[in-house]
């Protein structure tokens, strides 16, 4: 009887401590699960936010920045936010880290893009101690732009082309050739993984280029969006900003209307992205005013293939008008009485998209507004940038001195300074001309009420 009373005492013991260590196995893996942060999955803006687009020199091109700066300009006309282009060619993570309190802190971003990694690999197969300092110099970046109570939003390093590469004249490494698109990607998932886990922004710059380029190589071999296998040119540019805007889910449609004939004889419509007033629906068609909230986004016409291959319009731009109940036969649209097209009622049911079609006005106004900040970008945003170029060749010789000793190398040190006298004031200049155009581009940007009729035309008559 002794015996079975410790027996079962112990199996009691054996129990209790079993199920202590499970609970404390299930707290933890709780308290674990409560701790995973999710990804930033869009952007919440408002008027007076900043942006910074942190890179290297494919954001000194300042093309998928302008491009992306396009969108919120047709986008939200009514929410003034503050971009600024923090790229410089040739830059490494600790090249940012260096230019970070005047370039990126100093103009309180909510969103911080990070395109870098290009240059951090070395354009070599990959190498663990160079991946480590990229690494560590990224990691605290990534810290340096929480500290400022920002949000860092990580970009996959572009493509490498190694097509391009082989078919240029520059003589490169051949192992480098062909690996190198391999290792960055190895670096993009590392981002991701960044991303995912500590709850920031995360775009893939990285697939799109990809796999457009090799879906467009199965009809010619010889494409390319990047010419000098390193830089994406402006289409691949587009390519570059339709990824940063899908990744982060902002508003894809401008507007959509819908007109229909209810049983009664009396006209309807349903409408988003705008107000319609003075409609009209009759035996000789259809007439309405249309006050859009937004424009269309388009490009300048170097991109325009970025726009093509992205499907840009119908993904991020929709202005769709479908009108139901039309007698059979072809129908001539006019907006502000400008002809944009002829249509079939059967098209017209399904529903049409505008925003591509150069002749309509509101796409004529998006286009002033691209080409504003196209010069706008062209001019003083690029100006700045080439003056952080200056700095970072100054820091890069810095780290180099400091390393050494001697009186000679503190009055080298003493002319690099002299070569950065008139940094600030360039910056200042720089910024004062930008934002003079941006003001421009505010005048221009604003929607304003449209005059749509659509009539139907003579069976015969064609489109001029």
């Amino acid at each position: 009887m002794k015996r079975l009373m410790v027996r079962t005492k112990l199996i009691y013991t054996i129990t209790l401590g079993m199920f202590l260590m499970s609970t404390g196995l299930l707290q933890a893996q709780e308290a674990q699960q409560q701790a995973y942060k999710t990804p930033l999955s869009k952007l919440e803006l408002k008027s007076g936010d900043s942006i910074v687009f942190l890179g290297d020199s494919i954001t000194h091109q300042c093309l998928y920045t302008q491009y992306v700066e396009d969108f919120f300009y047709t986008r939200y006309p009514k929410m003034r936010l503050k971009f600024h282009n923090a790229g410089v060619g040739g830059a490494k993570a600790w090249d940012a880290l260096v230019r970070f309190d005047r370039d990126v802190a100093a103009y309180k971003p909510k969103y911080v893009t990070v395109l870098l990694g290009m240059n951090d690999g070395q354009y070599q197969p990959f190498n663990e101690a160079i991946f480590q300092t990229y690494y560590n110099d990224m990691k605290e970046l990534i810290t340096k732009i929480e500290a400022i109570k920002a949000t860092p939003i990580l970009m996959t390093p572009t493509m490498f082309d190694a097509r391009a590469a082989r078919m240029g004249t520059r003589k490169r490494d051949p192992s480098a050739v062909e690996l190198y698109n391999s290792v960055l990607a190895y670096y993009g998932a590392w981002l991701r993984e960044v991303a995912a886990e500590s709850g920031f922004g995360f775009v893939d710059m990285y697939g799109p280029l990809n796999n457009i380029t090799i879906a467009a190589r199965q009809k010619d071999p010889h494409f390319t969006l990047i010419r000098d296998a390193i830089h994406p040119d402006e289409p691949g540019q587009v390519v570059m900003a339709v990824a940063l805007l899908s990744d982060m889910n902002v508003q894809r449609q401008v507007s959509r209307i819908t007109i229909s004939e209810k049983a009664n004889g009396e006209p309807a419509a349903v409408v988003r992205g705008g107000k319609l007033t003075d409609l009209v629906y009759d035996a000789d068609g259809v007439s309405f005013t249309w006050q859009a909230d937004s424009l269309p986004w388009v490009v300048p016409q170097d991109a325009q293939l970025g726009a093509e291959l992205t499907k840009l319009g119908h993904r991020m731009s929709q202005e769709a008008l479908s009108i139901h109940g039309l007698p059979a036969g072809r129908y001539e649209l006019t907006i502000d009485d400008a002809v944009v097209g002829q249509y079939s009622n059967t098209t017209l049911a399904q529903h049409i998209e505008l925003q591509g079609n150069s002749k309509t006005p509101q796409y004529q106004q998006a286009m002033k507004v691209a080409l504003l900040n196209q010069e706008r970008n062209d001019g003083p945003v690029k100006a700045k940038r080439n003056i952080w170029r200056a700095f970072q060749q100054f820091a890069r010789n810095k780290r180099k001195l400091d390393a050494e000793e001697g009186e000679k190398n503190t009055q080298k040190l003493e002319g690099l300074e002299k070569q950065l006298a008139g940094q600030e004031k360039t910056i200042q200049e720089s910024e004062a001309a930008a934002l003079a155009l941006e003001d421009k581009i505010y005048e221009v940007n604003q929607p304003v009420a449209r005059k749509y009729v659509l009539k139907k035309v003579a069976a015969g008559k064609k489109q001029k």
